[in-house]
């Protein structure tokens, strides 16, 4: 697949997952979809942690520190991949 197509998909896997209850996806997922998110826009982390005491961007750093192997495509594809079975489920 193009990156250009690859771009496309992204772009609407962001737009449905906006219309995915948040209530309805558990957090753990939440949580992967945020750290691919992170790696599929940005890249290669290089933020540190300010307040040890922030406990949810705790998590949110974690979750993106557990997939910054990743290459920018291929959280890409893990993102859609993920938004996609969100929405089958939900019949969305």
């Amino acid at each position: 697949m193009s990156n250009k197509n690859l771009d496309i998909l992204f772009d609407e896997a962001f737009e449905n997952a906006n219309k995915i209850p948040q209530e309805s996806v558990p957090q753990d997922t939440q949580l992967v979809l945020y750290g691919l998110y992170k790696q599929a826009t940005s890249g290669i982390t290089n933020i540190y942690f300010q307040n040890p005491q922030d406990l949810i961007n705790a998590f949110k750093l974690n979750a993106w520190m557990q997939v910054k192997h990743l290459s920018i495509s291929e959280a890409k594809q893990q993102y859609i991949d993920i938004i996609n079975q969100l929405m089958k489920e939900r019949n969305l």
